[in-house]
């Protein structure tokens, strides 16, 4: 299986991180090294670019497809470390961080990294390849924990249904596979919502999200790569289902906000000023060109800030 490594809004995302060509960047989901072969093309031999992914199998590739270009680094790391890698490498402040989250395409096409439920494969969807498994959270969690990541990661309506017919079917054997998991769900869903779409897409979405911890790694992510910045750095987000964009526009608007006073004070007294601009102040998306070749980018939407650039760094 290849890893595919179509970037998602390719030209949206280098043009908006404003390329400094002696600056330095990172991609803190190199993936197949799509977005960051068109961030070292535009590098000099003084600009820099840090690769990282949580993924083995990421990093593999990508160190293989980035050899060409000297000044580029890839390591083993997810994006919520972001700030460790960089003290490690002795970076106090980058240019630019581009962040492509969710599923690459290559995880849901390799059948036996156990993400899609169009193949019948272990259920796994572990991006590390480390730590609890998707089976571990089917077999283990109490009913009610797992009615709650199934409504609250997958707004998934049927969330305490699904979750019942799953502690039942366990009972009689370990779920094991993603087909069996992907049969309880279609069997826990009225015959209407069957007919209208594929009724594994939520709660798979969100089992992978809770194996793999991906808001909170979000959180901590966007927090340390902003800060990383150094004045009128940009940091770049994909993001591609709405639990991951309300965060991240939400956190965006924080860095945005000046003044927190009452609006019954008559002047300023916490001197709050914004730490960064919104460099698109609706999300981008694909244009129809795009979608038409690919499909991933659908549900993709772009969300560009600037960090101010009075800030020290």
């Amino acid at each position: 299986m290849e890893f595919s490594h179509i970037p998602v809004m390719a030209e949206e995302c280098i043009n908006g991180l404003n390329i400094d060509p002696d600056g330095i960047y990172v991609d803190g989901t190199v993936g197949g090294a799509g977005h960051s072969s068109l961030i070292a093309a535009r590098l000099s031999e003084k600009g820099r670019l840090i690769a990282l992914d949580r993924d083995p199998d990421a990093v593999a590739v990508a160190s293989e497809r980035l050899s060409a270009f000297k000044n580029v680094q890839v390591v083993h790391s997810n994006y919520s470390q972001i700030r460790d890698v960089l003290d490690d490498l002795g970076i106090d402040y980058v240019d630019g961080i581009l962040m492509d989250l969710g599923v690459s395409s290559y995880q849901l096409d390799e059948g036996s990294r156990g993400f899609s439920y169009h193949s019948d494969a272990p259920l796994d969807m572990r991006m590390s390849k480390e730590g609890m498994s998707a089976a571990d959270v089917v077999n283990t969690f109490s009913e009610e924990e797992l009615a709650k990541i199934i409504f609250e990661y997958g707004e998934e309506k049927f969330s305490r249904r699904i979750a019942s017919n799953i502690v039942s079917e366990r009972a009689l054997r370990p779920l094991e596979t993603t087909g069996q998991l992907a049969d309880i769900v279609r069997e826990s869903v009225p015959q209407k919502a069957r007919r209208e779409k594929n009724p594994c897409k939520k709660t798979f979405q969100a089992i992978r999200i809770a194996v793999n911890g991906e808001l909170d790694h979000l959180s901590e992510g966007l927090d340390r790569a902003f800060h990383s910045l150094k004045g009128s750095g940009r940091l770049a987000v994909i993001t591609f289902h709405s639990l991951e964009d309300r965060l991240v526009k939400q956190r965006f608007a924080g860095w945005c906000r000046g003044c927190i006073c009452p609006p019954d004070f008559p002047q300023c007294v916490c001197g709050r000023k914004p730490e960064g601009r919104l460099v698109n102040r609706k999300p981008v998306e694909a244009g129809e060109e795009e979608l038409e070749r690919n499909k991933r980018s659908r549900s993709a939407k772009l969300r560009i800030i600037e960090r101010s650039a009075d800030v020290n760094g």
